[in-house]
């Protein structure tokens, strides 16, 4: 068994402290009858309004990450490598509509959390010894949560700090490209 996305949401949640300003992403894409051409994200897709959600424009935005006002940012990720770096724009060859503000939010953040799957479509690891996609960010991932557990960035490669419900410590190492250190 492993973390579904709520699961993997709820404990990314863990990692927020009180009184903190963190970068979430972006909001649910809307239904069809939900389109508000105003509300768009950083890839210039249609967004949903959270009854939480707050609205800025990209010059206040951009000065709070280059500022460093922002305490960490929780993102996704194509890969992620043993030393935290870190891609999650595009993949080669496929259209892209822009990489928003990522580098500048995962190099102006004090602490970076990815939450992803753990594998690909195919069963191939994602979290790397090297990314082989290009990079977002090099050695700025502090944290990674995927649906089989959750690893620290340390030297020398990575840190099992917890598995997923059912998910044994084989299991994950097997999954798993990058070292993990004890």
């Amino acid at each position: 068994m492993a973390w579904d996305r709520n699961q993997m949401e709820a404990r990314a949640a863990r990692e927020l402290q009180d009184g903190t300003y963190v970068n979430l992403g972006i909001g649910p894409f809307p239904t069809e009858g939900e389109i508000d051409a105003d509300l768009i994200n950083a890839g210039k897709q249609t967004v949903t309004a959270l009854p939480h959600s707050a609205f800025f424009d990209s010059a206040q935005s951009f000065a709070m990450i280059r500022g460093g006002k922002i305490a960490m940012a929780i993102l996704g990720a194509m890969e992620v490598a043993e030393n935290g770096d870190l891609a999650n724009w595009m993949i080669p060859g496929k259209l892209v509509k822009g990489m928003g503000g990522a580098m500048d939010l995962v190099a102006g953040v004090k602490r970076v959390v990815v939450v992803m799957d753990h594998t690909n479509k195919a069963g191939e690891s994602k979290v790397l010894k090297a990314c082989t996609l290009p990079l977002t960010g090099q050695s700025v991932v502090d944290r990674i949560i995927t649906n089989l557990g959750v690893l620290g960035v340390v030297d020398g490669g990575l840190k099992l700090v917890e598995l997923a419900e059912g998910v044994t410590d084989s299991e994950i190492r097997s999954a798993t490209e990058a070292t993990i250190v004890n």
